[in-house]
């Protein structure tokens, strides 16, 4: 749809939606741009006090995924006329907590009447012109790091029909929680290429829109991957969440997978995640480094030229 909009030329705008990137960048002079992000959704944990911090979690992901630093924050409610407004209250305090251990000012927001409730922030942060992360830069020789583990989506699924491990909705819960503030911190030590955060497209959608707006070819090293505990479990016991299939429908022509990777394993390269982590690409010497400062983080695959090939290459 975005396509078909006309287009109005403003020199100010640095990054915008031609290449479905993680937010907006606007310059403002020669030293600071506005990065502008919006995220919002229905409930994925019971509880609505943490709920509302992986909201937070979430929209301010994709501030730290351009290199940013998160500034200010509105944010956006649906809920019930006649719910119950100590669940909405909870959820507010959630989420102004997060925002407080961002250091991101809430300045307040709107809301709606709705049935099903649905909650998260619009986010202004700001970035030096020159320090912009898009995810549009990628370069043949890079390696592609990734900063949390994939599956909280097939675990959301597992939880909402009864099936989830306490420990495993505990390691999702803890990773949605996380901020990608220090992950952020540490990719900024380096000379980085592109990088966005994965998170409703899953890997294989946020990576081919990386390899299609940086006309390169990603290699994924499936094996290299890392995962949540319970992740497969999740896929395994049908825990397929309706995003996974929509990811795989819109996707799956960009891939060249081999035939022996494992299905399960395939399915969580399409989950959509929360408050997912950062893909990142630079250069080889720095990849390890980059690894020892952010033990987390993960090298799982590389970049390579195009020659016609797909942009994603799973190995």
């Amino acid at each position: 749809m975005l396509s078909a909009l006309p287009r109005f030329a403003n020199p100010n705008v640095l990054v915008g939606f031609d290449t479905a990137d993680d937010a907006g960048v606007f310059l403002i002079n020669a030293d600071l741009a506005l990065v502008q992000t919006v995220d919002f959704f229905t409930p994925i944990v019971d509880d609505p006090l943490t709920f509302g911090a992986i909201a937070a979690a979430n929209a301010l992901s994709d501030v730290y995924a351009m290199g940013g630093a998160p500034l200010s924050a509105l944010s956006i409610v649906a809920f019930p006329a006649d719910g119950d407004m100590e669940v909405l209250g909870e959820i507010m305090r959630g989420g102004l907590e997060k925002m407080r251990e961002a250091e991101c000012a809430l300045l307040g927001g709107h809301s709606v009447a709705d049935p099903e409730i649905k909650f998260g922030y619009a986010v202004t942060g700001t970035v030096h012109p020159a320090r912009i992360k898009a995810n549009s830069g990628a370069q043949a020789g890079d390696a592609l790091v990734f900063t949390k583990a994939l599956g909280t989506g097939v675990i959301g699924t597992a939880l909402k029909r009864g099936i989830a491990s306490p420990e495993s909705v505990e390691a999702a819960t803890r990773s949605m929680l996380m901020l990608n503030r220090e992950a952020c911190a540490a990719m900024l030590r380096f000379d980085v290429h592109a990088c966005t955060d994965v998170s409703g497209f899953g890997m294989i959608g946020h990576a081919r829109e990386m390899a299609l707006a940086s006309d390169v070819t990603l290699e994924i090293e499936t094996a290299a991957v890392p995962l949540l505990p319970g992740a497969l479990d999740a896929v395994k016991a049908g825990a397929i969440p309706g995003g996974l299939k929509n990811n795989r429908e819109f996707a799956s022509c960009a891939v060249d997978a081999k035939s022996s990777i494992d299905s399960a394993l395939l399915d969580l390269l399409y989950d959509p995640q929360t408050s997912g982590g950062l893909l990142i690409a630079l250069p080889e010497r720095d990849a390890a480094a980059l690894e020892r400062i952010l033990p987390r983080a993960r090298r799982m695959g590389r970049v390579v030229a195009r020659d016609n090939s797909k942009a994603i290459c799973l190995i």
